[in-house]
């Protein structure tokens, strides 16, 4: 359901959106950017998103460095329900990015998603067409920790044989969702997870099983 924003922010909310973002703009979007990229190519391994910025709280700092490198006045993003009740971040994200926080999940280009129900994935987000695979969501998913979880086994482009993850506090049913998305091919998600300033890619070409 779509949830709606305030129009005019506390003076403490105004005062946390102007606050943070990166320390250096062009060379911490930059590095960002190059950092998702390789993460991508390369599912499955842990990569350190630099954070050499300032976020509010509620935001993993992996999450705000993507958002801030990457969302701007064309790529919608989606709070869940406990982010978009968090002082000041949408506000943080208008401010950082130009983008425009949204409750609709099936409108955004980005969603981070920090624990708050949430639209089922991949169905509720937007999966792209056959014609444009692009215009798909690429969801930020926070998750406890990266490692010492049950584990996984990756396989699929980017990924010489398999390869084992073991992150806490995936979503309920992630796995079948994951394979309903690879089913969806070319369309589908792409999943970024996310765990202070570090996180692992799984594009959706990439296949998941349970040990």
């Amino acid at each position: 359901m779509a949830g709606r924003f305030p129009d005019a922010p506390s003076s403490g909310a105004a005062d946390t959106a102007v606050q943070g973002g990166f320390h250096d703009p062009v060379f911490g979007s930059q590095a960002v950017f190059a950092a998702v990229m390789n993460a991508f190519a390369n599912p499955g391994t842990i990569t350190v998103l630099d954070s050499r910025m300032g976020a509010p709280a509620a935001l993993a700092p992996a999450a705000a460095a993507v958002v801030a490198a990457l969302a701007d006045g064309d790529t919608p993003v989606y709070l869940d329900e406990r982010l978009r009740e968090a002082p000041g971040l949408a506000g943080w994200i208008a401010f950082h990015t130009g983008a425009r926080p949204t409750g609709d999940a099936a409108a955004c280009a980005f969603a981070i998603l920090g624990g708050g129900p949430c639209p089922a994935l991949p169905d509720g987000f937007a999966i792209g067409t056959a014609e444009h695979p692009d215009r798909s969501a690429t969801l930020l998913v926070t998750v406890s920790a990266l490692g010492g979880g049950p584990p996984l086994v990756l396989s699929g482009p980017g990924i010489d044989g398999e390869r084992r993850i073991a992150p806490q506090g995936l979503p309920d049913g992630f796995a079948a969702a994951w394979a309903r998305n690879n089913a969806l091919f070319p369309r589908g998600v792409d999943v970024l997870l996310v765990c202070g300033a570090t996180a692992t890619a799984l594009p959706r070409t990439t296949r998941i099983r349970s040990t």
